[in-house]
């Protein structure tokens, strides 16, 4: 296995974003190895779409979101470009970011020019490479985003050529939405995929970030942390904002108990006082709390 391709497994900053070459198999062809000398800048309106794009719907949020981050960073990774008629060039790869660029007005966009056929051998290589290399869940969702991003492949495309499932290719490329402290615990082992998918199916940040702290510390079961993610999804359905303005007027109070007990605090009130709700996700959790509390052994 090549030296590029070894770098992965060996932390999250290494994998995310990573180079397509870094799933390219040793045998790929050396006409294919891309060095900074063969990026181009091109004038974005010397670019032509591609009328095989797969991907027909580009969602105008997703793409402002791409904008920004152009913006702000730049274009990561190349558009991939065909020579066309005269001095124009048609799209391979990267509509979404020639799209976006066009957006904020940017002059040229960083490309590499490949025929079809370099193309697609680069893509059998990647995709060889994948399938016989024993990579992480994330390692893989990066790779199946890659197999989008550089080679324009829809789900079902992928899904076909690396012999998965589509609930199997479109949850690992999912994985890639998880906060950073979630990716890094992921790639490092502490959480399973179980858990990742768990996480993701709470919305707010500040809860995802709260669930994945839980896990590791309690060292939850998948199962338990199905119930936790099922908590939270009630917990906003039902909380309405009168209770939520409660909360926050007793957020130094809940935030000292759950830390103290070291479990989700929630405290409510009315004219008559209010209630203390104290979360547990297991027996033994609940045996931990009581005799945290009480000091006494539970029979």
């Amino acid at each position: 296995m090549s030296t590029k391709f070894n770098r992965l497994g060996k932390g999250l900053d290494s994998l995310i974003p990573a180079a397509i070459e870094e799933f390219a198999s040793e045998e790929v062809n050396e006409t294919l190895q891309v060095s900074e000398r063969q990026i181009l800048d091109i004038a974005v309106d010397l670019i032509d779409p591609n009328p095989f794009q797969p991907r027909k719907d580009f969602h105008e949020e997703e793409l402002e979101d791409l904008a920004a981050s152009i913006k702000e960073h730049g274009i990561v990774q190349p558009l991939i470009v065909t020579r066309s008629a005269g001095s124009r060039y048609q799209l391979i790869a990267g509509e979404r970011r020639w799209r976006a660029a066009q957006m904020i007005d940017h002059k040229t966009v960083p490309v590499i020019v490949r025929s079809f056929d370099e193309q697609q051998q680069l893509e059998v290589a990647v995709i060889e490479n994948i399938q016989r290399s024993e990579l992480t869940v994330l390692e893989l969702a990066v790779a199946y985003q890659q197999l989008q991003d550089q080679f324009n492949l829809s789900i079902e495309q992928i899904c076909k050529r690396v012999g998965k499932a589509d609930p199997t290719v479109r949850n690992l490329i999912r994985l890639l939405q998880l906060p950073y402290e979630a990716k890094r615990a992921l790639q490092q082992g502490k959480i399973v995929e179980g858990h990742a998918r768990m996480i993701l199916a709470v919305d707010n940040p500040a809860d995802q970030k709260e669930m994945l702290e839980l896990i590791i510390k309690k060292g939850l079961t998948v199962r338990q942390a199905e119930d936790m993610a099922r908590n939270y999804k009630q917990d906003k359905q039902l909380i309405s904002p009168r209770v939520k303005k409660v909360q926050g007027a007793y957020r130094s109070v809940t935030d000292g108990l759950a830390k103290h007990l070291g479990t989700k605090v929630e405290i409510t009130s009315n004219a008559q006082g209010g209630k203390v709700v104290l979360r547990f996700f297991s027996e033994e959790e609940l045996r931990r709390l009581y005799e945290h509390i009480t000091g006494d052994d539970l029979v």
